[in-house]
């Protein structure tokens, strides 16, 4: 089992994660040091997994305060 606040799953964390998934982290980090994106050239699927990790970030850094 494993934890974290909101989050938890009875599977390694590490097996979750896809090559999918691994874009989406390495695209979110170019978003975040380079700035603003064309959302609308995005697919809509990349877009709401980029700012499903804004949210979570976000969330991350209230918690910290």
């Amino acid at each position: 089992m494993w934890a974290r606040k909101r989050v938890a799953t009875d599977q390694c964390p590490k097996t979750e994660i896809t090559a999918e998934s691994l874009a989406w982290v390495e695209a979110f980090q170019v978003w975040k040091t380079l700035g603003e994106r064309d959302w609308h050239k995005l697919p809509a699927r990349e877009v709401d997994a980029l700012m499903t990790l804004e949210k979570e970030l976000r969330a991350e850094r209230n918690d910290e305060q």
